[in-house]
């Protein structure tokens, strides 16, 4: 059904929109901007605005719209405005993504009065008061809080250094796509940190009052918010998920003496989360964490004091495996056609001038594989943040590392000691690489920018700008001459490395580069993205040869096999997929989990393809075959791994301030 979104419409969903540029009850035009068609209203109960999805072509959007009896009203079509400015500044997986244009006017027919408009993208999942219901209002566990929080807190760190803070944080604001990412919604009452509004504070005239109950902090309800602000209501937030109840329940809260009593019912949790937890929901905004900086380290701290749950036996893992093997599938999780590698039955459909798909259906039932706990041989401890990225240098004897903290530390793998720490990024570091004689290193992050390492002097030698948002990836082509990094803002830069000079800048994504590769030759790049693609460019021209399409979700990693033949990605769909690179076709559907994938190593004889999945398993496949060698479990969900050359040595950050080390079998 098309809509019309003419508030004084007669028939806004008159029959004949369906197959028309213009209301057939008022004349209004139904493609606003020429792109997006209305098709229902999702809600009429959100704060200033109706909520509607709307659909530029195939892609859902949200269209929020300010309610008419606000259009008079300069202060709410201020803060209505607000949202879209603040949301075209952040670029991140948490924060719903906005074009430059995402705000505009539109003046349905024979009517005076514009109609202000914002179109953002629409988020997979639902907010996490409806998630809790569906739930059964069920507390979460300790180690998904942690996850969670942790989440958010790096969200609250991009807005907190873009100078806005959110005012509004609560379970409704708060999505969950199906990735497990969540996503932190309606900036209409973002508000800037200027020095003449913290000038104002204590003068409640000049400051609008944003206010939800049980999640409002005692600052806050007197016009007085400040960064902090957004720290109370996150806790809050959590004590909701952790309890399964309301702050404002009287078995909470005692109104008589002010006292607030939750841990009595979280008896679940560790004393020190707990502790953190109180410290976020301080009454007063001294006594909560001083930046998001605090926060992630005290995450972190938590996370490291966590007691380790115990290991299940060998014996209950090969029951549960066993009995897991005879249940059928449930019916909506089943593919329509489930694809293996292995066995017979090979089809071969032949696509008209794109090419040949192979698919391999195995007529045998997959073989019983025993999930084992991953024996960690050593684990590194030095940094204040969590850990997002690691790599093992060339010669297998040096582990390198950056995180939260900002930091880039070098360590011994033999000794486990700490030999370099490496400042200078003022954010995040969330990609590593160096070159093959180990002398260069390139890091990048949240603060936009590349920085080029001497590891011998063990100083920085060059800084590289050219990004407007975060860097998420970055590769060092096979020659050691070219530099490529990707990120948020949706571009690909490549450069010299000796000279730091920008070659070329690639453009085509829709979304953030999560993932980059070259091929063996150097000749191609390959980059993987949140718009479900992956690309394949030419780095001598820097043009586009192609584009993967399949995926259903994030595309997280990409690997290409040493022949250069075949390009293997995994994916927020919970897919691995392999590729043809010479015609860019799909050639097999490697794996289906029951999580997503956030991390692929390829052991250097090309038959071995190692996964990080977000269930906390690390899984091997032997690629001739196709079969699964070994399942094993961490203990926690891995975003980032790294392999020595010998393909012995796995070496994980999984999201707490630790690296693990462990040997392959």
């Amino acid at each position: 059904m098309s809509l019309c979104i003419n508030p004084r419409c007669l028939q806004p969903d008159h029959p004949g929109n369906d197959s028309s540029q213009f209301c057939q009850s008022c004349g209004s035009e139904l493609v606003l901007q020429g792109r997006y068609r209305v098709m229902r209203l999702l809600s009429d109960k959100s704060g200033f605005g109706l909520v509607y999805e709307a659909f530029e072509r195939s892609n859902p959007k949200i269209l929020k719209v300010l309610k008419g009896i606000y259009n008079t009203n300069e202060k709410a079509i201020e803060l209505f405005q607000q949202e879209a400015a603040v949301l075209s500044q952040l670029h991140h997986p948490g924060i719903p993504a906005i074009e430059p244009d995402g705000y505009f006017q539109f003046q349905p027919r024979n009517q005076t009065e514009v109609l202000h408009c914002i179109v953002m993208e629409k988020i997979d999942g639902p907010n996490l008061r409806e998630w809790m219901r569906q739930q059964g209002n069920h507390p979460i566990g300790e180690k998904q809080a942690i996850q969670w929080l942790r989440q958010l807190a790096e969200i609250l760190h991009l807005v907190h250094q873009k100078n806005y803070f959110h005012r509004d944080i609560k379970p409704e604001n708060i999505m969950l796509r199906s990735t497990g990412q969540v996503v932190l919604v309606d900036f209409g009452a973002a508000r800037e940190m200027t020095y003449t509004y913290l000038a104002q504070l204590g003068k409640t005239g000049g400051i609008t009052r944003i206010s939800s109950a049980g999640y409002t902090p005692p600052e806050q309800e007197k016009g007085q918010a400040v960064p902090q602000s957004d720290f109370y209501a996150l806790g809050y937030t959590f004590i909701y998920l952790l309890t399964g109840k309301q702050p404002t329940e009287s078995s909470m809260y005692d109104s008589l003496n002010n006292e607030f009593h939750w841990r009595q019912f979280a008896p679940h949790l560790s004393s020190h989360f707990a502790d953190f937890i109180d410290q976020l929901t301080a009454a007063r905004a001294s006594d909560r964490p001083k930046d998001t900086q605090a926060v992630l380290m005290a995450l972190a701290e938590v996370e490291q004091t966590r007691p380790e749950p115990p290991s299940p036996s060998m014996l209950t893992v090969l029951q549960q495996t066993i009995f897991s093997a005879f249940l059928p599938e449930p019916l909506n999780n089943r593919p329509k056609k489930r694809l293996l590698w292995g066995g017979a039955a090979i089809v071969t459909l032949a696509l008209g001038g794109y090419g040949i798909w192979h698919f391999t259906h195995s007529a045998q039932p997959d073989k019983a594989v025993v999930t084992e706990p991953i024996q960690v041989k050593q684990t590194l401890k030095g940094h204040q943040g969590f850990i997002n990225t690691v790599l093992i240098a060339h010669n297998g004897n040096r582990l390198i590392s950056g995180g939260t903290d900002n930091t880039i530390k070098i360590w011994d793998i033999a000794t486990g000691q700490m030999l370099k720490n490496l400042s200078g990024h003022t954010s995040f570091i969330n990609a590593l690489d160096i070159t093959s004689d180990d002398r260069t290193l390139v890091s990048a992050g949240a603060d936009s920018t590349v920085r080029i390492w001497d590891l011998v002097a063990g100083r920085q030698r060059q800084v590289l700008q050219g990004h407007k948002s975060y860097i998420n990836a970055l590769i060092i082509s096979p020659d050691g001459q070219l530099l490529a990094s990707g990120g948020a803002d949706q571009v690909i830069h490549i450069w010299e490395l000796s000279t730091g000079k920008l070659r070329s800048t690639l453009v085509g994504h829709h979304s953030y580069v999560n993932a980059l590769t070259f091929t063996p030759d150097g000749q191609r790049l390959i980059s993987a993205s949140a718009d479900r693609t992956l690309k394949v460019w030419d780095v001598g021209t820097g043009k586009e040869i192609f584009t993967l399409q399949g995926h259903e979700g994030f595309v997280n990693a990409v690997v290409v096999t040493p022949d250069g033949q075949n390009v293997i990605s995994g994916s927020a769909d919970k897919t691995i997929r392999i590729w043809n690179l010479a015609t860019g076709q799909p050639v097999r559907i490697l794996a289906r989990y029951t999580s997503f994938i956030n991390a692929l190593l390829l052991k250097s004889n090309g038959q071995t393809l190692i996964s990080g999945n977000g269930d906390g398993t690390v899984v091997v496949w032997d690629l001739a075959s196709g079969a699964m060698e070994t399942k094993r479990t961490y203990g926690g969900e891995i975003k980032r791994m790294a392999i020595s050359p010998d393909g012995q040595t796995i070496a994980c950050g999984n999201g707490s301030a630790e690296i693990k080390i462990w040997k392959l079998p």
